[in-house]
């Protein structure tokens, strides 16, 4: 009897011990998974992006989702010889999802500007610009008529840090309302209704909204701030983003990143220079 005991009690520490071992494995590639190693050499690039943002990333009118950085990691993942997986991703959630490994990358109007200690960035590829848009009879034609109004810009987006640093303070202060929100698409539904103002926005994202929309829209010629886009990776992963980058390049130098640009702005945005 006692021997019986004694192997009933043998097989459960084996079992446990099997358990703890299985743990401690995933735990190990959760851990990797997060930061970057394992998609570094991975057969899959899984790119963060927000749905809603054209024209950079959103969903086409075949319901697939494309834009002008869909396009690009695209090619740079054909390239790289890896299956390329398009994460639509919460923008506020957006350092959650890559922390957790749930993405390789953030590319989609990523301003590196103010970040640049956060991540692990590839070289700047595209200048851009941050203005407000309003409706053409709302008597707003400056920065200074902004006062007393509503302004809304979409949670966590580039437009928002702009408005918040410190060179706007006073701009800031003088809002009667400053409101935000998930994306942009409401953001633009709220001012057709009148319920806000004006918008703070990406230029080439105000571009491809107000297109046919020109009677009715203005863009102010007074900008916020200027800054440049990049590719964010998790902070550390230089085997990943070297090897994005120089697949970036190869794309520069053959002439695939003016004709993806000429698609989506009419010129050519790149701002790396070809070796």
């Amino acid at each position: 009897m006692k021997k019986l005991i004694a192997a009933i009690l043998m097989a459960g520490m084996v079992v446990s011990m099997a358990a703890c071992g299985t743990d401690k494995a995933d735990d190990a590639k959760t851990d990797a998974s997060a930061n970057g190693t394992e998609a570094a050499g991975g057969d899959t690039f899984t790119v963060g992006f927000d749905q809603d943002f054209p024209p950079f990333g959103y969903v086409g009118d075949d319901g697939e989702f494309t834009g002008f950085d869909i396009e690009m990691a695209t090619e740079c993942a054909k390239r790289m010889g890896k299956e390329v997986v398009l994460q639509p991703i919460d923008w506020d959630a957006k350092d959650m999802e890559l922390e957790s490994g749930t993405i390789d990358c953030i590319w989609n109007g990523f301003t590196m500007n103010g970040r640049e200690d956060q991540y692990t960035w590839s070289d700047s590829y595209m200048d851009n610009t941050q203005v407000v848009i309003t409706k053409k009879d709302s008597g707003i034609t400056t920065l200074a008529d902004l006062a007393g109004k509503t302004v809304e810009v979409q949670k966590e987006s580039s437009a928002q840090s702009a408005l918040e640093d410190e060179d706007h303070t006073e701009l800031l202060a003088s809002f009667g309302d400053f409101l935000q929100v998930a994306e942009y698409n409401t953001a633009f539904m709220d001012l057709e209704s009148g319920a806000v103002d004006a918008i703070a926005i990406d230029i080439g994202v105000a571009n491809f909204q107000l297109e046919g929309k020109e009677d009715d829209y203005i863009i102010l010629d007074e900008v916020i701030s200027s800054e440049q886009y990049a590719i964010g990776f998790f902070k550390g992963n230089e085997t990943l983003r070297d090897e994005v980058q120089s697949t970036l390049m190869e794309m520069v130098e053959d002439g695939t990143f003016a004709e993806i640009s000429e698609k989506y702005f009419g010129y050519d945005v790149c701002t790396l220079k070809a070796e």
